[in-house]
């Protein structure tokens, strides 16, 4: 079996001497072509790469947003997309969220998830997952507008400024950016399948699965019925003021269902659309991508195939 081994030397929770472990580990087992990036999109590239050359598995040993960029690297385009032979996705947690691969179970310490994946790629184990897409780039778990990425912006500031994104800073850093942004007029609408618009929303996300994001060890699940086998989820709130939105941050953070009067919700949704007057910020997997005033959500089922037990 010949597999590539995308690692991101720079993400939050790689070492050296763990990158040369688990690349030993690998290797007593598979033929493994280890390639480091260097640069913002260079995951993608080799990702396309490891689908031109045939390779068997992809394994990423990085965050999220380094598994982001592999997938559209190994998918193309959503737009033109097509159903051809590609490597199973495999990924060894090393960044400081790491959503996608705990989704599945993958044990946060790298040697331990890296023999985990030897056993399933040697016993033949995967899941075929919907993948969603937006901005003509697919996403993992989660896209959002407004406050969401308000927040997401503000983390990458701090981390780039030499601040760890642990979870604690996490926390305050969404509870100052509320403070900060109660009374932004900024807002956007929200189109879904067979109702009337929603407007006037302050914070959105489209969800591809559950949890939404972890804080720490705990689930945030804002969309509890979204999985990799059902529709969009959509969480639409149109208020940002504190003392509204503590009632609901308390129901996410005891994992119950998330309900508020300015909430909308829904957990299965064919297609989703925002729609702004004025460019307002966008994070996609965790990661911010600039401003839009407009974003379709669609989503393709079994896009991708996954290095996974059954769930």
């Amino acid at each position: 079996m010949r597999v590539m081994l995308i690692v991101n030397p720079f993400a939050t929770a790689t070492t050296a001497a763990g990158r040369d472990a688990l690349v030993h580990t690998l290797e007593s087992r598979f033929k493994v072509d280890v390639e480091h990036t260097t640069h913002r999109g260079h995951a993608s590239e080799l990702g396309a790469r490891a689908v031109a050359e045939g390779h068997d598995a992809v394994l990423v040993h990085g965050g999220d947003g380094t598994v982001n960029e592999t997938v559209n690297g190994m998918l193309g385009a959503p737009a033109e997309f097509a159903a051809r032979p590609r490597p199973q996705l495999g990924v060894i947690p090393g960044g400081s969220a790491n959503v996608f691969a705990r989704t599945f179970g993958v044990d946060a310490d790298p040697l331990v998830a890296t023999r985990q994946h030897i056993g399933l790629l040697e016993t033949g184990q995967y899941r075929s997952i919907g993948l969603a897409h937006t901005a003509d780039r697919w996403f993992l778990f989660n896209t959002g507008m407004g406050m969401d990425a308000i927040v997401v912006r503000e983390m990458e500031r701090k981390r780039h400024a030499g601040k760890a994104a642990t979870p604690t800073r996490y926390f305050w850093t969404t509870v100052t950016s509320f403070f900060a942004n109660a009374t932004n007029p900024a807002h956007f609408t929200a189109h879904v399948p067979g109702r009337d618009p929603i407007d006037g929303v302050k914070f959105g996300f489209v969800s591809n699965t559950s949890p939404w994001t972890y804080l720490g060890t705990r689930e945030i699940r804002t969309n509890p019925g979204t999985g990799f086998d059902t529709g969009l989820g959509l969480f639409a709130a149109t208020s940002t003021s504190v003392l509204r939105n503590i009632p609901l941050a308390t129901r996410l953070l005891t994992q119950r269902p998330p309900k508020a009067r300015h909430l909308y919700r829904n957990d299965d949704l064919d297609w989703i659309r925002f729609e702004a007057d004025t460019p307002l910020d966008v994070q996609m997997d965790g990661d911010y991508i600039g401003t839009h005033t407009q974003l379709s959500f669609g989503q393709r089922a079994n896009a991708i195939d996954v290095v996974a037990p059954a769930p």
